[in-house]
């Protein structure tokens, strides 16, 4: 009731502030938001592992209200998990007001107070954000305030962070800066070249606890952590290049054993891009670099910065099927990309060109050099540039898009992956996949297309081979049908079928199914959440507004 009522003044102060200074006919308030709801009615499947749930229907529903106007913007958002879909913790239910803010805008200058969200530099020492699909919501509650003048600016921020239906009890504080040199450096402007220099700066005070590391000896805690940044980005024409660094002062956590060594993580990023031709290369070291503000936590929740993984993001059902979390307690991470398009009437391009996409990544366990991972010491020491005897993630592809006519447009991919199950799930060892994928997809008419997936996953570790098979028709402008199905000839001849009917009507957005869902990891730039198996009715509503 307390939330709902602070909503309900702040949005009452936007709707009055905005009436200030407004010529009449002028429009004062403009209102934005959005419905979005996952509804499960789950059924029982032994043989998939679907096991019979104490309710009769499973929801996640959120309603989203922003009401912006000259001086003063504000909004809110209601969710409801009291039934929560399957793979979402017990602490995820609830249903009420968590999210509620009220932004004060004068020229350059502006202030926020309730829920915020943000990200300094690549997110290495902060990040708050949401990510619905994992059941990630961070955010703040507290103050913030940004600074823009030209070529510059500045962020303060202060708050406690959100975890489901509470805010965990350490204050977290911080400042960013960020200044793009060009504005008054003449030769950057000569040469059409930009330079930006980043700098953050994050503390954490959270309070002692009762740490044992044996039956008579209780840790002493640092109650406060400091974590800061730097950055530099150059950019002129075509290439770009990005170096980070990123310290943390002593941290000791559940994730890392409760050990008192420091944090710090190195990036370079540096990429070019030009008609027909792009690259990419990105090299990460981290080092004991989980930052939470809440020490004894462990999962996805309560987490302050962000770490992405430096592997491609799949969205084929199969290749998608081993993706990999970002191992916080250090790794090296190498990705590179090169994509290039043959143009139309060359001999590789044909009559309407061809893109081909090339893309590797490697992730590797760092070499220790001395020490152990013993609760209430400095941990191990690593050779900075060594590599140690794991493989955690390695992905090599390639893919090729070809318009064949007019009408017929093709896809194909082939993956060769190795996932060290062990390192990202606990068990399992090494699994080596290769994976083949055709996507084609043919305009009919103007209205009617039809677009089908063939997928075959060969594997001799783990559950074995698997195949993909996807129709899907659109009907412009409202129908979608889909048919699919996941089959494991490996080990467990299992079949997850799904069935979907989607309807399209101006802002609305509604879908039907019905079908097996297998179990696994669903992930999101490094970020897991494993879901279980399910079965059922399913039925998805959009609505923006």
């Amino acid at each position: 009731m307390r939330r709902l009522l602070i909503a309900a003044m702040a949005l009452g102060a936007v709707t009055a502030l905005a009436q200030d200074g407004q010529t009449p006919g002028e429009k004062k308030v403009t209102v934005t938001g959005s419905v979005h709801s996952e509804v499960l009615i789950p059924q029982e499947d032994e043989k998939i592992g679907a096991a019979k749930s104490d309710d009769k229907v499973l929801t996640n529903t959120y309603a989203d209200v922003a009401l912006m106007s000259k001086w003063v913007d504000a909004g809110a958002r209601f969710e409801f998990t009291e039934f929560p879909l399957p793979g979402f913790e017990k602490d995820f239910k609830g249903w009420g007001l968590p999210n509620f803010w009220v932004k004060g805008k004068l020229n350059r200058v502006e202030l926020t107070l309730g829920s915020t969200y943000d990200q300094f530099g690549s997110g290495f020492i902060y990040r708050t954000y949401e990510q619905r699909s994992l059941g990630v919501d961070n955010s703040l509650l507290g103050a913030r305030a940004v600074w823009r003048a030209d070529g510059f600016t500045l962020k303060a921020l202060t708050g406690r962070q959100r975890r489901y239906w509470d805010w965990n009890k350490a204050w977290i504080t911080g400042a960013d800066a960020e200044v793009n040199l060009e504005q008054w450096a003449k030769p950057l402007q000569a040469h059409g070249a930009h330079l930006m220099l980043g700098a953050s700066w994050v503390n954490k005070h959270e309070n002692e606890e009762d740490i044992m590391s044996d039956a008579t000896h209780k840790l002493k805690l640092p109650t406060y952590v400091n974590a800061w940044d730097a950055r530099a980005r150059y950019q002129q024409g075509p290439v770009s290049v990005l170096l980070e660094y990123a310290h943390k002062s002593q941290d000791p956590s559940f994730d890392n054993g409760y050990v008192y060594g420091p944090g710090h993580v190195e990036m370079l990023s540096a990429s070019y891009a030009r008609s027909g031709l792009s690259a990419l290369v990105q090299i990460k070291r981290s080092e004991n670099m989980s930052f939470r503000s809440r020490r004894s936590m462990t999962g996805i929740s309560s987490t302050i910065n962000h770490l992405p993984a430096f592997s491609m993001e799949h969205t084929y059902a199969l290749a998608a099927l081993y993706p990999y979390a970002t191992n916080t307690l250090g790794e090296w991470a190498y990705q590179a990309e090169l994509s290039y398009l043959f143009k139309k009437k060359t001999f590789l391009g044909g009559k309407y060109g061809t893109k081909v996409r090339l893309n590797f990544s490697h992730i590797h366990s760092l070499k220790v050099k001395e020490g152990a991972k013993v609760m209430g010491t400095d941990g191990v020491k690593t050779d900075y540039w060594g590599w140690g005897d794991n493989t955690y993630y390695q992905d090599l592809n390639v893919q090729i898009e070809k318009k064949l006519s007019r009408t017929v447009k093709i896809n194909l991919m082939y993956m060769n992956q190795f996932y060290n199950q062990t390192a990202v799930e606990g068990h399992g060892g090494m699994v080596h996949n290769d994976i083949a994928v055709a996507d084609v997809r043919w305009n009919m008419t103007r209205k009617l297309t039809l677009r089908g997936e063939l997928q075959y996953l060969s594997s001799k570790d783990d559950q074995g081979d698997w195949w993909y098979g996807l129709l899907e028709l659109s009907w412009a402008p409202h129908w979608m049908f889909s048919i699919a199905d996941m089959y494991n000839s490996g080990e467990t001849n299992l079949h997850y079928y799904q069935g979907l009917v989607t309807y399209n009507v101006k802002s609305h957005r509604i879908q039907l199914g019905y079908g097996r869902t297998r179990a696994g990891y669903n992930c999101a730039g490094g970020v897991c959440r494993y879901v279980p198996a399910s079965r059922g009715v399913t039925l998805t509503y959009n609505y923006n507004f």
